[in-house]
């Protein structure tokens, strides 16, 4: 049975709490020339729905143009603190160990389903030395949409085309945000309690799988492949 495997990367593999606050302050002042007034909820949300928000919250205009300038902002903070990254966050407990696990399996491919933009998911996770099991090519960015299960669709579409057929998808992260796109796609969902909802708030969100963290990888590897 061939599986695929779309991860979300903050706060499911590494945590770099703080970091996007920071990114977005600086962004906001690239582009605007405005100091930060509000901050809005980041858990589950995508870059694009993020960056509209912002520039509206401040009183800009959320244009195509406006957030692809948001855009080159992000991408040249991540640049300028890429060498840092490894001080600036950590790879959670069991990322590492289930990320090999199932790449040392034969009919299983892994790639991400995230609300980063495509080089930010690359670089945040090569930090941690957890990119070599990714397939970055198909997976779901954030820069696509404003809504995650777009982004899920986005990623499976690529991956059939590039693979062929899968038997199954699994859609894991740590929000409900991540729990809805992939049930709105028919995929097997497991949320993960390493962000800021509990291993009920997941179930309740309708996760076919609830685990504590990626500690256990026999576990893990059982919850995730039929």
């Amino acid at each position: 049975m061939r599986t695929l495997v779309l991860w979300d990367i903050d706060l499911t593999l590494v945590d770099y709490s703080g970091v996007g606050r920071r990114w977005y302050e600086d962004a906001l002042a690239t582009v605007v020339g405005v100091p930060l007034k509000r901050l809005p909820s980041f858990p589950g949300r995508t870059e694009r729905s993020l960056a509209r928000e912002f520039l509206a919250t401040h009183g800009f205009e959320h244009t195509d143009e406006r957030v692809e300038q948001f855009f080159a902002a992000l991408t040249e903070l991540a640049e300028q603190d890429r060498p840092s990254l490894p001080t600036l966050g950590r790879a959670l407990a069991g990322a590492a160990e289930i990320l090999a696990d199932l790449a040392g399996r034969e009919n299983v491919v892994q790639s991400l389903v995230t609300g980063n933009l495509p080089l930010l998911a690359n670089y945040k996770l090569a930090a941690f030395d957890l990119h070599h099991h990714i397939d970055f090519e198909i997976g779901g960015y954030g820069s696509l949409s404003e809504h995650r299960h777009d982004l899920v669709g986005a990623a499976i579409s690529q991956a059939t085309a590039k693979h062929d057929e899968f038997d199954s998808v699994v859609v894991i992260g740590d929000t409900p945000h991540d729990v809805a796109a992939g049930l709105h796609h028919g995929t097997t969902t497991v949320g993960v309690a390493t962000g800021r909802f509990t291993v009920t708030e997941l179930a309740e969100s309708g996760a076919h799988v609830t685990l504590t963290d990626l500690a256990d990888t026999p576990a893990v590897a059982r919850a995730l492949l039929p």
